[in-house]
C-alpha cells in the first residue's frame, strides 16, 4: 500500500495502531502490505503509526501518523426485514392510497448507490388482467391498489393475492446489481365505503330534527365527511357528521318535493378527495294531509230535455294533491243536494269513483224547471270537499225553419258584377229557443249551383239571410240560374221531425251581357332567342280570345328598337331587323289584342325576349392612359396593354396577343403575356428616338368561332419627369397686335360707344314729348272740370 524510506542510522521499520492482524510492515524495506482483505462493513477507517529504528531498537524518526480510509465496494445484498408480509386492503380503495409497507436494508455505504434500494412487484398471483391490480412505491416500498385494482377488487371474485416483491441495490440502474425479494400474501375485504338502501321518509314528521336516517363508513381513518348536492336546491335539509351518521334537518313535504338525490363524499385534511361520493336516494312517503280540491268553481252542465234515463250529461272533475294510485288520493262522489226538488228529488245520480252525472228515468222538462242546482260531496278517507253543479235544462229542436216565402221571383245582374256583391236578401224563422243551434238558420243553394258562384250569409241576431256573388259571373258561360235555397239548422232535429218544403226557397237569376275586352291565354310570354337570327325569323306566338266571340287583331306598343313585327290576324311576331344583345340583353314589348269591330275593348300582354349571346364583337384595348417609354431607352422596359371584349363572357375572358409579322416591328418590339387579359409590350434594344411609335398588334379572343382585331397601338418615347411621367413642354408665345387690328378694335369700341350715347339721347325726347302730351291733357280735364262745376 505504501513504500516507506529512511536515513542512517535508521535500519528497520515499525508500524503499531489498528493493524487488527490484516495490516503491517516489511522491517527491512519498509513496505506497508495487506496480509488480508479489508472490510469497509466491519472497519472503514485505520488509524496507525510508524517509526524507524536503529540497530538497538531505538526510535530515529517517528511515529508517523497513517491513517486508511477503505472504500467500500457492492459486496453485499439487500435484505428484507421479513420473509412474508401480509396485509389487508378494502374493496374500492382509492388508487395510490397505500395500505401497507415493505422495507429493506442494504450493509454497504449509504452515501454510494450500492445501498440505494429500488422495489418492484415481479409476480402477481393470481392475474386475472392485462394489468396489475396492485403498484409499489419503488422507493418507499409502499404497496397500493392500482386504477384497475380500484375498480376491480372484489372479494367475491378473489379475496387472496400473492405479489412477489423484489428490491434491488445500484439504484436499479446496474444489471450487476444484487436482488433479494419477499412474498406479500393481501387479503382483500369488502368496502365499508357503501350506500346505504333508498332510505324512506314520512312526510311532515312531528319528531325532533335533526333525525338520524343513516351511516356511511370510509375505508379510511381521519378522514372528514361532507354532503354534495347535484339538483342546486335553494337549501338540502340532510346533513352528515364527523362519523358518518347521515341526518334530516327538517320535516319533508311530499307535494313540495317526493325525492332527493345527494352525495356524501369523504376528504383528508388537504381537502382531497378519498372515496369515490356515494349517491344517496330519499323518497318522501306520503300521508294523507290534502284534502279534495274542485277543478271548477262551479261546473256547468247542458242537458237536452228529451234525454232519456241513464244518459250521461257530465262529469264532476276533483283532484287530490297526495301521491296518485294511493288510497290517500282515492275520492269519491255523493249528490248531497238538489234544487228544486222538482218533479223529483232525485233526478240525477253520481257514479261513486268517477264523478260521471246520469239522469234518472224521469226526463227533464224546460218548461216546468230550465235549471237545477246541486251539491257534490267529494271525499277522501280524511277530507271532504263542497263541488256545486248547474245544470242548464235546453230546448230541443224539434221546429223546422219555415221561409217567408216560398218563391223570391228573380233578378237580373250585368256579367261584371262585382265580387261580393249583395243581390238578394232572403228571411226564414224558427221556433226552436232564440240563440242556441236549434234556431240558429243556415242558408244554402241546394240546386242549381254546381260552381258555387253563389254564397248566402246569416245575420245572426235577425237569422237574415244575403245571397253574395262568390266567383265572377259569365253571361257566356251560364245566362240563368234557376237556385233552390234550404234553411236548416246546426243543431240535429229530434226524432220524428223532418225539413220539409217549408224549409225551401225558389230564386231566379238573370245574367245580362256585358261587352268585354279580349282575353290572353297568358299574361306574361317569354322565350331566348340567339342574337344572330335572321331578319324575318318567328320568335314566338300570342293568343287572345273576345269572350263575345269577336275577331281579335294583335299590334306591338313599346318596340323602341324596331326589332320585332306582329301578324295582326295570327299573333305570330317575327324579327324585323338584326338583335344585338349587347345593346340590350333581355327585350320587353307589350303585346296589344283589340277586337276588330272595336278597338276600344283591347287588353294587354307582355312579351319578354332573352336574347342568347354569340361570339360577333372582336376584342379591342382598353387604354386608360397613353403607352409610353422614357428616353433614353435602358433596356427591360415592359408596358402594361389590357384587351376587353363586349360579347358575354360565360367564365373568364382570354385573349391572345401578338405582333404584325413585319421586319420593322419584329425586330423593335417584342410582346409576352401576363395573364388572360392583360400582355406586356417591351421595346427590343434602346436605340429609339423621341418620337410617336405606331406598333400594330393582333388580339384574338376564345369564342366559338374565334374573332381577331388587328390594333395600331401607339406608343410614345418621350422624355421624363422625375415622377416617371411623359414631359410636354408647353410654349407660351407673348406678342402684340398688328395696326390694322389696332385701328380695328379703336373703331369698335367707338361704334359701341356711339351706339350707347345715342340711345340715351332718343330715350330723353321721348320721355320729354311724353311729359308735354300728359301736361296738356291735364290741362284739358281741369278744364272740363271747371265747366261742369
Amino acid at each position: 500500500m505504501e513504500d516507506f524510506t529512511s536515513e542512517p542510522p535508521a535500519v528497520s521499520f515499525r508500524v503499531t495502531g489498528e493493524k487488527d492482524g490484516i495490516i503491517d510492515i516489511a522491517p527491512k524495506t519498509g513496505i506497508l502490505y495487506l496480509n488480508g482483505s479489508l472490510d469497509w462493513e466491519t472497519k472503514a477507517v485505520h488509524r496507525l503509526q510508524v517509526e524507524s529504528l536503529d540497530e538497538k531498537g531505538n526510535i530515529v524518526k517517528g511515529p508517523y501518523a497513517v491513517t486508511i480510509y477503505v472504500k467500500d465496494v457492492n459486496d453485499n445484498p439487500p435484505e428484507f426485514d421479513q420473509l412474508t408480509y401480509t396485509g389487508v386492503v378494502r374493496q374500492n380503495s382509492r388508487p395510490g392510497k397505500p395500505f401497507m409497507q415493505v422495507h429493506a436494508t442494504d450493509r454497504d455505504d449509504p452515501t454510494t448507490p450500492h445501498a440505494q434500494l429500488t422495489y418492484s412487484i415481479l409476480h402477481h398471483f393470481p392475474n386475472p388482467y392485462s394489468e396489475m391490480l396492485f403498484q409499489i412505491d419503488n422507493v418507499t416500498g409502499a404497496i397500493s391498489p392500482s386504477k384497475k385494482g380500484s375498480f376491480y377488487l372484489d372479494p367475491q371474485k378473489q379475496d387472496t393475492f400473492t405479489l412477489v416483491v423484489t428490491v434491488k441495490d445500484m439504484a436499479g440502474m446496474t444489471t450487476n446489481a444484487f436482488t433479494s425479494s419477499a412474498d406479500v400474501i393481501i387479503t382483500v375485504k369488502e368496502s365499508l365505503w357503501k350506500a346505504p338502501p333508498t332510505i324512506h321518509i314520512q312526510e311532515n314528521s312531528t319528531q325532533v330534527h335533526p333525525v338520524n336516517i343513516s351511516q356511511v363508513q370510509s375505508n379510511e381513518q381521519g378522514v372528514i365527511y361532507d354532503l354534495f348536492e347535484k339538483e342546486k336546491l335553494p337549501r338540502l335539509p340532510f346533513s352528515v357528521d364527523q362519523n358518518g351518521v347521515i341526518y334530516v334537518t327538517e320535516p319533508l313535504d311530499r307535494e313540495e318535493k317526493d325525492t332527493y338525490s345527494f352525495f356524501v363524499i369523504t376528504k383528508d385534511s388537504t381537502g382531497e378527495l378519498v372515496d369515490k361520493p356515494l349517491n344517496i336516494h330519499v323518497i318522501v312517503e306520503d300521508i294523507n294531509d290534502n284534502p279534495p280540491v274542485c277543478q271548477q268553481a262551479l261546473t256547468i252542465i247542458e242537458v237536452q230535455e228529451n234525454e232519456g234515463g241513464g244518459s250521461t250529461i257530465g262529469t264532476v272533475f276533483a283532484t287530490d294533491s297526495d301521491k296518485k294510485d294511493t288510497l290517500n288520493s282515492r275520492l269519491q262522489f255523493k249528490i248531497k243536494s238538489q234544487v228544486p226538488d222538482v218533479p223529483a228529488s232525485n233526478l240525477f245520480v253520481i257514479q261513486q269513483d268517477t264523478g260521471i252525472l246520469q239522469l234518472t228515468g224521469t226526463s227533464l222538462n224546460k218548461h216546468v224547471v230550465s235549471n237545477y242546482s246541486l251539491e257534490v260531496l267529494v271525499t277522501d278517507r280524511v277530507f271532504q270537499t263542497i263541488c256545486d253543479v248547474q245544470i242548464h235544462v235546453i230546448d230541443t229542436n224539434d221546429r223546422i225553419p219555415i221561409f217567408e216565402k216560398s218563391d223570391y221571383d228573380s233578378v237580373t245582374v250585368a256579367e261584371n258584377v262585382t265580387v261580393g256583391t249583395v243581390i238578394l236578401e232572403i228571411q226564414a224563422t224558427d221556433g226552436d229557443e232564440p240563440a242556441t243551434g236549434s234556431s240558429y238558420i243556415i242558408y244554402q243553394v241546394k240546386e242549381g249551383d254546381p260552381n258555387n258562384t253563389f254564397i248566402i250569409e246569416t245575420d245572426p241576431e235577425t237569422n237574415r239571410g244575403f245571397i253574395k256573388i262568390n266567383k265572377a259571373l259569365d253571361f257566356e258561360a251560364a245566362p240563368v240560374y234557376n237556385l233552390v235555397i234550404n234553411a236548416t239548422n246546426p243543431e240535429p232535429l229530434v226524432s220524428g221531425v223532418q225539413y220539409n218544403s217549408s224549409s225551401l226557397a225558389l230564386f231566379r237569376v238573370f245574367v245580362t251581357n256585358v261587352d268585354e275586352p279580349p282575353v290572353f291565354h297568358k299574361t306574361v310570354y317569354n322565350t331566348e332567342v340567339s342574337e344572330d337570327i335572321p331578319v324575318n325569323t318567328l320568335v314566338m306566338t300570342v293568343a287572345a280570345y273576345d269572350p263575345e266571340g269577336d275577331s281579335v287583331r294583335y299590334s306591338l306598343e313599346g318596340d323602341v328598337r324596331k326589332w320585332l313585327k306582329i301578324d295582326s290576324a295570327t299573333g305570330q311576331i317575327y324579327s324585323a331587323s338584326t338583335l344585338d344583345r349587347e345593346q340590350q340583353e333581355m327585350y320587353m314589348v307589350d303585346v296589344v289584342a283589340s277586337e276588330l269591330n272595336n278597338a276600344a275593348q283591347k287588353s294587354k300582354a307582355t312579351v319578354t325576349l332573352h336574347l342568347r349571346d354569340v361570339n360577333d364583337n372582336p376584342p379591342r384595348l382598353v387604354t386608360d392612359y397613353p403607352t409610353f417609354f422614357c428616353h433614353p431607352v435602358m433596356g427591360g422596359e415592359r408596358a402594361l396593354i389590357q384587351a376587353t371584349d363586349d360579347d358575354e363572357q360565360w367564365f373568364f375572358s382570354a385573349f391572345t396577343f401578338s405582333l404584325v409579322d413585319d421586319m420593322n416591328t419584329r425586330n423593335n418590339w417584342e410582346i409576352s403575356k401576363a395573364n388572360a387579359t392583360h400582355a406586356y409590350l417591351s421595346p427590343k434594344h434602346a436605340n429609339f428616338e423621341e418620337k410617336v411609335y405606331s406598333v400594330p398588334v393582333i388580339i384574338n379572343d376564345n369564342g366559338k368561332p374565334p374573332l381577331e382585331r388587328k390594333v395600331d397601338l401607339e406608343v410614345n418615347v418621350c422624355k421624363c419627369s422625375s415622377e416617371n411621367w411623359c414631359f410636354v413642354d408647353v410654349e407660351r408665345q407673348h406678342s402684340w397686335p398688328t395696326v390694322g387690328q389696332a385701328i380695328g378694335i379703336l373703331f369698335g369700341v367707338l361704334l359701341i360707344i356711339g351706339c350707347i350715347v345715342g340711345g340715351v339721347f332718343f330715350h330723353m325726347k321721348y320721355k320729354q314729348k311724353n311729359e308735354t302730351k300728359s301736361q296738356q291733357k291735364d290741362a284739358k280735364d281741369r278744364s272740363e272740370l271747371n265747366r261742369l262745376a
